[in-house]
């Protein structure tokens, strides 16, 4: 048998075929109980996960490193997706469970975050809430078909300061015409 010098050697990157790849849907096709997340998870009540995990990070070991976490600057939401991940990978609960425990395990950290002292950052992008900001139509909107007694209540107090001769301006429509004037005016 003679030996090709030029050919890439056993087991290395080179030598590996980019066409020797699993078809989709083959995972579909193989069994998954070998792992712990192809089996039927351990928890499936959304309270009974949330108390398991309030009373993991209510350990003194573990309520010392979730701290040290927050003060380097990780997101709750960061870690609570992770602990989600990871029970799910572990079988301990199923992705729909964790989705369901995801905000009410995020505001607890937060209140215990509270508790010490120490800051957090809530939303691993810090714009996530100004992103979705309410426009003054929609609020006024929104506050006439919740809270009509509210709604009343405001719409007499603008309305008296009017009368007493205040008048709000219009804004500006926002435009790249009258961007320069915006800019200037903050």
């Amino acid at each position: 048998m003679k030996i090709d010098e030029n050919a890439p050697m056993k087991g290395s990157i080179e030598a590996k075929d980019p066409f020797a790849k699993a078809p989709p849907g083959y995972s579909l096709t193989i069994d998954n109980q070998q792992w712990a997340w192809g089996q039927p998870p351990r928890d499936t009540d959304p309270r009974v996960v949330l108390e398991k995990a309030i009373d993991a990070l209510s350990q003194k070991r573990n309520k010392r490193e979730l701290m040290k976490l927050l003060v380097v600057g990780a997101s709750i939401e960061t870690l609570v997706e992770g602990y989600i991940f990871q029970g799910f990978q572990e079988g301990k609960f199923t992705p729909d469970v964790g989705m369901l425990i995801k905000g009410p395990l995020g505001m607890v950290i937060a209140g215990m975050a509270e508790d010490e002292g120490i800051p957090y950052r809530l939303f691993e992008n810090d714009d996530e809430i100004e992103r979705s900001e309410m426009d003054d139509k929609t609020f006024f909107r929104m506050m006439r078909q919740n809270n009509p007694a509210m709604f009343a209540y405001v719409n007499e107090q603008i309305n008296e300061q009017i009368r007493q001769g205040y008048v709000p301006e219009e804004p500006a429509p926002e435009s790249f015409m009258n961007m320069e004037r915006m800019e200037e005016a903050e």
